[in-house]
């Protein structure tokens, strides 16, 4: 570490911070208050924090002692790792998918997920704010806007760049060095879309490879946690540390054999030469042209770098309309067994509770309506039902048989290549995996139909079959290592 330590930790990666922490350069405590640091300075026009774990520095002082005593659990022993608002900690910070209803709530227990990480010798720094209840309250809320944490801000450029969808904290967050690394969740782009325009790597596992036990709901069929960091390497470790056996979550009967507790051995920057990689244009047609010069950059990378492009492949479910009372349901019947478990001081324990409680908090929590909460509370909830289940086996038939497997049976693929985020929807129905990285800054200041510039950063998606992570990973660690596009934002 030949610069100063306010400096170093910018673009520090987890195996630099290690290898500091085992020469003695650095210890837990001192990585955990740079993370601080730089939040109480420069995370006032980003509002990527909504809470601060006040034992923090207590449990890093407890993990330094341990290295010195018995040694290192391993990658993550002592690394500061932030987590995504609606994943449960037992601990002193509180966990309310962004909600006033749930803000004063301590879930019961760790989630599967945030257990994992701190068995791992991991530091839950904090909680990140995020679009409330995970985009399911209102299709007219901004993107990472709640009513306890207020908006989340791009750090490229806070005012005009787009911050990305649910897990918008979590993104903004590591792109600004407020963590090793984060944790965020996803049921439709919610890893993907943030990651990719905050120029940070996102993995949205295989629905089943990673518990969710004990995260807010928002679809049992489509939800996931995933990690978001700087590097692709690091977001391999940290979703190593995640996955394991969890008989609480049905997803993951699915999982026997086909989970890894170690996936840095699939960061093979030469797999890419024996790829064949799909460019479904479909799914970027309406883009604007400084993105899809981006894309079209990338794609000469991979064409350069040996992959095989096979350029367009079309899908028969492009153009399909998703049956959207499929998450409707599941968002009422899951949310509902959630609440069931929380402690009985909590206000809620329905969503028609929540919708009651939000009507007496008005002026706060209604800033953009809650009609997403009244279209899921008109269903039943009772996954029986006819409509719900015709309307899951569509999904699944048309983005998986007419879909990804299609286009990668058909014309023999290892991967799909999407711009951005423009392949999460149909990845969400199938329940597949994606891996985002990277890949270009545009600087045109045009407007998109969005309202919102196109400056700033845009990252590739690697898209493909249920449980192709290595695959996945592979094609983005060596895209990331031929390029490394990504550089840190300017905070002043």
């Amino acid at each position: 570490m030949n610069e100063a330590p306010e400096q170093w930790i910018i673009d520090a990666d987890i195996d630099s911070m290690q290898s500091a922490m085992e020469s003695g350069r650095m210890t837990s405590v001192q990585l955990v208050q740079l993370y601080l640091d730089r939040i109480a300075k420069y995370d006032g026009p980003i509002n990527a924090m909504l809470e601060l774990n006040p034992d923090a520095l207590a449990i890093a002082a407890e993990l330094d002692r341990e290295r010195e005593e018995t040694g290192c659990r391993g990658k993550l022993h002592g690394i500061p790792i932030v987590l995504k608002d609606n994943i449960d900690t037992h601990d002193r910070m509180h966990t309310s998918a962004g909600s006033l209803a749930l803000a004063d709530s301590i879930a019961p227990e760790d989630a599967f997920i945030a257990a994992k990480l701190r068995a791992a010798g991991a530091v839950l720094l904090g909680k990140t704010n995020m679009t409330e209840w995970a985009n399911g309250m209102s299709e007219s809320m901004w993107a990472g806007y709640s009513a306890r944490g207020g908006l989340v801000l791009n750090p490229y450029g806070p005012w005009s760049v787009f911050v990305g969808g649910s897990s918008s904290g979590s993104a903004a967050a590591a792109a600004a060095s407020f963590a090793a690394g984060a944790i965020g969740t996803e049921t439709s782009g919610s890893i993907i879309c943030p990651s990719s325009y905050n120029y940070v790597v996102g993995i949205k596992p295989t629905v089943g490879l990673v518990s969710r036990s004990g995260l807010i709901p928002l679809s049992l069929s489509q939800d996931t946690a995933g990690p978001i960091a700087r590097t692709v390497k690091d977001a391999v470790i940290l979703l190593g540390a995640m996955t394991g056996t969890d008989p609480c979550d049905e997803a993951m009967s699915a999982t026997q054999g086909r989970a890894f507790s170690d996936y840095t051995p699939f960061l093979d920057a030469e797999w890419v030469r024996r790829a064949r990689i799909g460019i479904p244009r479909y799914y970027c047609a309406d883009a604007d042209e400084a993105p899809l010069a981006i894309l079209e950059s990338a794609i000469e990378v991979l064409r350069g770098l040996g992959a095989t492009i096979i350029d367009p492949v079309s899908l028969p479910c492009a153009g399909t309309e998703w049956n959207k009372n499929v998450t409707r349901y599941e968002f009422k019947r899951a949310l509902g067994d959630y609440l069931a478990r929380l402690d009985e001081s909590v206000p809620v324990r329905s969503m028609k509770d929540i919708i009651e409680f939000n009507e007496k908090h008005a002026e706060r929590e209604l800033k953009y309506g809650q009609g997403g909460l009244l279209r899921s509370e008109e269903t039943t909830g009772n996954l029986s039902d006819e409509q719900y289940v015709s309307g899951l086996n569509f999904n699944r038939k048309m983005s998986r048989e007419q879909g990804i497997d299609y286009a990668l049976r058909e014309h023999q693929l290892d991967a799909l290549l999407f711009l951005g985020h423009y392949g999460s929807d149909i990845a969400a129905r199938a329940g597949y995996p994606l891996v985002t990285v990277p890949a270009g800054y545009a600087d045109d200041g045009r407007m998109s139909s969005g309202g919102y510039v196109t400056d700033g950063p845009y990252g590739i998606t690697f898209a493909g079959t249920a449980f192709s992570e290595p695959a996945l990973i592979a094609l983005a660690y060596g895209f990331e290592q031929a390029t490394k596009h990504r550089f840190p934002p300017n905070l002043g």
